[in-house]
């Protein structure tokens, strides 16, 4: 399916107003509700739409600390990476993890309360994966600007 500029349009506001109702969006994107309603359905079929979501306050959870973490493994078998990603899954301060090409392995974005609290899912849960052989974390002092909404 190729996108056309109503679609993308229709994806630029959903992206930034998730809850929007069926009406307000057709008028925003100049379409009947029930043509809009179609192309929604369609966009969520096909793939575009993978989920609607409720982005949280990270300060208001306790939780205004993000850590970015380089970790190098100690081999690039597929076991290992295999293993690597089934047990990171499972750490809830863990909100991505990325494969990456370069100087680490991957790169983890973890959020905590404080240093503290890192040290704590250093310990428990960072430092016991499988075939880890170096770590490096790097603070974010202070988070300039971020977003979920891809270029569409």
């Amino acid at each position: 399916m190729q996108l056309d500029a109503t679609d993308r349009r229709i994806l630029t506001v959903l992206q930034k107003q998730g809850r929007i109702s069926n009406a307000e969006l057709a008028e925003r994107v100049n379409l009947s509700a029930s043509a809009c309603h179609r192309r929604v359905q369609r966009l969520e079929e096909e793939g575009y739409i993978r989920d609607y979501v409720a982005l949280l306050d990270t300060r208001k959870l306790g939780r205004p600390t993000t850590v970015f973490v380089e970790i190098t493994l100690s081999g690039q078998a597929d076991e290992l990476l295999e293993a690597f990603e089934r047990e990171v899954k499972k750490i809830p301060d863990v909100l991505e993890c990325h494969l990456m090409a370069g100087s680490a392995d991957y790169l983890l974005k973890v959020v905590a309360e404080d240093t503290e609290d890192f040290a704590r899912i250093h310990r428990a849960h960072l430092a016991r994966l499988p075939g880890v052989a170096q770590m490096q974390s790097s603070f974010a002092l202070r988070t300039v600007f971020k977003t979920t909404a891809l270029p569409v």
